[in-house]
């Protein structure tokens, strides 16, 4: 008899749900190997027997040749001397074995996938069975992380368990030559979930729909991993009422475009930009605008629009029927988290919506749209969320014991860690209320249940009043505190591997430091275990407290009355008057007294907070709807003018450099006073803002800090600031690194969290 070799195989990695098993099943039968494959926990494992040569094939191509959707990251091999499978018995998968410990690391849960191209062609051919059918899928594109109840990945643990297949497709889920052989999520028409709205289904509730949207209408379409508002994005009135009802006055609206084609005409597109709109992750990518096309309201005074293509079939068929770009938005009020449950849209969207275009697959978990922008041709993450998220990511150092990263406030996220990868959590919008609190510990346990992570340590941020950091306290666990900059500086170093002290920029809007007062201008020494300040802004106060973030006026008046006496000059009064009169009566009076009493005015050394003072000198923003909004019109304004910087001042205090805005500021308001326009001065404010930078980092490498540098936090979401700064700092001979996989903004200050406490777990 010819030698028979065999082995036993098990496979780590993003592996169910992916189309794993049936490559694994293509691949031993077209080796003529004997075997089986099946999934066990969070994981997949068989056996293969036939001869050396194939068996050798088979161990080299498991690593190499895995579906698109697939991460491989660990193939473990044993040989097998006896029990082999019987020679000629072929190659089978097996039933899914269930457990509850992952022994390859925390279980990996599949990120949806948008509408592959195969299952395109077959949505649009007349001869096709699932012709026009909505929820057209494959192992290839499809829900995964929406619609998994627990792993191991089989149908009885997912949502569409609740639809028995039909014989074709039960055929189809069985023939190994077939894509959709073991395709979980597979449906038809005959079997799957259908549309409905009101009392009509299919096609009548889709045409229903469209004609909403034709009129001018608002429609609530139940998406993939929850409720979506729609409307017609170029009807300026439909896109104003959108606004009003959803109680988002200004924020920029996403748009979804048919194809590619559309997306060009309104905006410009690069080939990164283009693979980025077509990937299976389908991202919301932020272009620059053509001008024209859409309704101005859709994203009113920003240079940028943010584009992206269907993702799901329903998504194809109603812009093929409607024949416009639509805007897509989050299905929630305004600060709200997203609608998933149909009994919780009707409820929540009531006075939004015209109608309701819903069908019968419940969502299991809430997944909001990712967004993402080009930038010098680095792919920065905006928000991580479908499609990206809960893909795993590298723990520079592996966390010793299970943990959970609650994240701050805005923009929330958390992580679970346990060994050398991280969970980073979908986008679950502001942490401010009761609501946002239910939805995120119901994502938490969703997610501790399916990775099988089970947290035993916690760490949070300093802010006592945060709400993650009341349910950190409220846990039965150690707690690890990690500074709101040391978590941002953290998730950009550990996203790029760096274990070494750097030096780390960190510029937002507010942080707790560790000094009780409020930080967001940032210069520190740092690694993933500590940090020490060796720069900083000078610091401000903010009239009226959270007052002035949302009326950046205050926060001018807090700039030119009360910014840090560092031995600079004040402004002139005649230079303020013509701020100060563009407010209502009194008001620049009470503010000036308030910040002369220091009544409820916390100072705080905060660049974010500064750009709103120049924003709304600059007449640009004297009150903001939503977060960065005074900035994003100060960026917007700079567009790509060029301009002199302006005048700025560096002094040392109590052994930190600390950048004094006073000279800035004066500056800006007499070249405004002798003419210079408004984005001419808005450009040579972020100029000056980058020069500041490099100096205060130049002054650090000369005490002896590393030549590495990261920046972080969300005012290097501002294309124009990350450019001028990269671009100088690197002209130094610096290294220069910014998260690209991780938000910058707060969507990574759990990650970084989840960093510094295995850091330091592990050194205990």
């Amino acid at each position: 008899m010819q030698d028979r070799g065999a082995l036993r195989f098990e496979v780590f990695g993003t592996v169910q749900g992916v189309g794993f098993r049936p490559f694994v099943h293509r691949l031993a039968t077209g080796l003529g190997l004997d075997g089986w494959a099946a999934n066990t926990d969070g994981h997949v494992r068989g056996e293969v027997a036939g001869s050396p040569y194939a068996v050798r094939e088979f161990t080299a191509r498991l690593r190499t040749g895995a579906p698109a959707l697939a991460r491989v990251r660990q193939v473990r091999v044993t040989a097998v001397h006896e029990q082999l499978p019987a020679p000629h018995s072929g190659f089978a998968i097996r039933r899914s074995a269930a457990g509850r410990t992952a022994p390859g690391g925390p279980r990996e849960v599949p990120p949806d996938a948008a509408i592959c191209a195969a299952c395109l062609s077959e949505l649009v051919d007349p001869s096709d069975r699932r012709f026009r059918y909505p929820f057209i899928n494959c192992t290839d594109c499809g829900p995964r992380a929406t619609v998994i109840e627990d792993l191991p990945y089989d149908r009885i643990r997912t949502t569409m368990r609740r639809f028995p297949l039909c014989e074709a497709c039960a055929a189809e889920y069985g023939d190994p030559a077939d894509r959709r052989f073991h395709a979980e999520p597979l449906a038809c028409p005959l079997c799957g979930p259908q549309l409905s709205w009101s009392d009509l289904r299919g096609e009548a509730a889709l045409c229903a729909a469209v004609k909403a949207v034709e009129s001018g209408g608002i429609v609530a379409v139940k998406g993939i991993g929850g409720y979506q508002l729609v409307c017609d994005a170029t009807d300026q009135a439909a896109v104003m009422a959108l606004r009003s009802r959803k109680r988002r006055p200004a924020k920029p609206f996403a748009v979804m475009v048919q194809d590619l084609c559309v997306a060009r005409q309104l905006a410009r597109v690069s080939q990164i930009e283009q693979d980025l709109l077509e990937s299976a992750a389908r991202p919301v990518v932020l272009l620059a605008a053509r001008g024209g096309g859409l309704a101005p309201a859709v994203h009113p005074g920003m240079l940028r629009v943010g584009l992206f293509l269907p993702t799901t079939g329903l998504h194809h068929l109603l812009l093929s029927e409607s024949a416009r770009p639509l805007v897509v938005t989050s299905g929630n009020l305004a600060d709200e988290p997203i609608a998933t449950g149909d009994a919780e849209a009707r409820r929540a969207l009531a006075t939004v919506a015209d109608g309701f275009l819903t069908h019968d697959r419940p969502i299991r978990a809430r997944y909001d749209d990712s967004v993402v922008q080009v930038v010098d041709r680095t792919v920065l993450t905006v928000r991580r969320a479908r499609g990206l998220a809960p893909a795993p990511l590298p723990l520079g150092v592996a966390a010793p014991v299970p943990l959970v990263a609650v994240g701050a406030h805005l923009k929330h996220t958390f992580t679970l860690a346990d060994g050398e990868r991280a969970h980073l959590s979908p986008h679950g919008g502001d942490l401010a209320d009761v609501t946002a609190m239910e939805a995120f510990t119901r994502a938490y346990d969703d997610l501790v249940r399916l990775t099988g992570v089970t947290p035993r340590a916690v760490a949070h941020d300093l802010h006592p009043g945060y709400l993650s950091t009341q349910w950190a306290r409220a846990q039965p666990m150690p707690r690890i505190p990690v500074q709101h900059h040391h978590a941002h500086l953290a998730a950009c170093a550990t996203e790029h591997g760096l274990r070494t002290p750097f030096i780390g920029v960190a510029y937002d809007g507010l942080g707790l430091g560790d000094d009780g007062t409020l930080w967001g201008g940032e210069i520190l020494v740092t690694d993933l275990t500590g940090y020490r300040r060796v720069g900083r802004f000078a610091t401000a106060p903010l009239p009226g407290g959270e007052a002035a973030i949302r009326h950046p006026y205050r926060m001018a008046l807090g700039y030119l009355h009360g910014t840090e006496l560092l031995g600079g000059p004040r402004p002139y009064p005649w230079l303020t008057k013509p701020f100060t009169d563009r407010l209502e009566p009194g008001e620049a009076a009470v503010v000036r007294a308030m910040v002369a009493r220091g009544i409820n005015s916390p100072r705080a050394s905060s660049a974010g907070r500064l750009f709103d003072a120049v924003s709304s000198l600059l007449g640009l923003a004297h009150s903001a709807s939503y977060e960065g909004e005074a900035a994003a019109a100060l960026e917007a304004a700079a567009g790509t003018q060029s301009a002199l910087p302006l005048d700025h001042r560096l002094v040392r205090v109590d052994g930190l450099w600390v950048y004094d805005p006073g000279p800035t500021l004066i500056d800006l308001l007499e070249r405004r006073h002798s003419g210079e326009s408004v984005p001419v001065l808005a450009a040579a404010f972020h100029l000056t803002l980058a020069i500041v930078t490099a100096e205060l980092v130049t002054h650090a490498v000369q005490d002896g800090a590393p030549r590495t540098v990261c920046l972080a936090g969300g005012c290097f979401l501002n294309r124009r600031l990350l450019t001028e700064t990269s671009l100088r700092l690197r002209a130094q001979g610096l290294r220069v690194l910014v998260s690209r996989a991780v938000p910058v903004g707060d969507g990574g200050i759990s990650y970084g969290q989840a960093a510094v406490a295995a850091a330091r777990l592990a050194e205990e």
